[in-house]
């Protein structure tokens, strides 16, 4: 159920507020598309700065829309233990497929924490995906504190930012092989499938779905070369993206393609002018637009 490429879904606003009507269309482009998957309200999707109400509104709102046509891994990440186990019970009684609880950033807790944290969300019932984004979390949870939380029959797999295309081969050792693993760098996908990822939770999915579908379905199939393709074509975009805060980058993208606002939240603003330029040029190279 959980493979292939999985978008990290952006939250389009208008006048400062969720616009699910764009949401909505947004679900089923995706679906149309060839995405394997829809993750709401993770960091692409503004959480940090989504009030509680529009969080769970999301979630329930993207569930609704998918309709079981693809699974849902609701966002519900926090550093606060008892508010990350609010956001999954919601996203299970609202039917979400799982969850996605990064790593409790600021404030910094030891491997124990970490396996308190998520032991304390495993028993909420619902699959739970780690994701490990030390980058941003500033706590990098280790292949043997992995190893051991997956042990836990709900914890099934893992969204790795990490970066480092070893990690994979590593946590096939201390998880198991059936462990599933996702990559959460676009630039780095097609290695991590190669050392036995099985798909991406992508941020540049939102912009061209078709092409991140084709790469990942050839990747599955063992054909690395079609894959490859791909992914040269899309490195530009990757990297444009990412220039800024990825969000604000696939937003800018998204309004190009007419499918929402370019709107962000402060502290975030919207793409300078030489970054919006590198975007549309890596549109251009990738044949989303003329």
């Amino acid at each position: 159920m959980f493979k292939g490429s999985m978008v990290a879904l952006v939250t389009p606003f208008k006048d400062d507020a969720v616009d699910f009507s764009a949401l909505e269309a947004l679900v089923d482009w995706h679906i149309t598309e060839g995405t394997h998957g829809l993750v709401p309200v993770g960091t692409t999707g503004e959480s940090p700065t989504l009030t509680h109400a529009e969080h769970e509104a999301v979630v329930e709102a993207v569930v609704k829309r998918a309709a079981g046509r693809v699974p849902v891994i609701a966002g519900a990440g926090s550093n606060n233990t008892a508010e990350a186990q609010r956001f999954v019970a919601h996203a299970k009684a609202v039917g979400a497929d799982a969850a996605l609880v990064v790593t409790p950033y600021y404030n910094k807790p030891t491997q124990a924490g970490l396996i308190a944290h998520f032991e304390a969300l495993a028993g909420e019932g619902l699959p739970i995906f780690i994701y490990n984004i030390p980058g941003r979390s500033v706590v990098d949870m280790s292949p043997e504190t992995m190893g051991t939380l997956a042990k836990l029959p709900t914890i099934v797999g893992v969204k790795d930012a990490t970066g480092d295309l070893a990690r994979v081969s590593q946590q096939r050792i201390t998880c198991g092989p059936d462990f599933i693993q996702l990559s959460g760098e676009d630039a780095t996908a097609h290695g991590f499938n190669a050392q036995g990822g099985v798909g991406c939770i992508s941020v540049t999915c939102n912009v061209a779905p078709g092409l991140l579908s084709k790469l990942h379905e050839a990747t599955e199939a063992g054909d690395y070369a079609t894959a490859l393709d791909i992914q040269d074509k899309l490195m530009p975009l990757h990297q444009a993206i990412f220039a800024e805060p990825g969000l604000v980058g696939a937003k800018y993208a998204l309004s190009l393609l007419g499918k929402c606002a370019e709107d962000v939240r402060l502290p975030l603003v919207p793409a300078t002018e030489g970054t919006k330029a590198r975007i549309a040029e890596a549109m251009r190279f990738a044949g989303l637009i003329a």
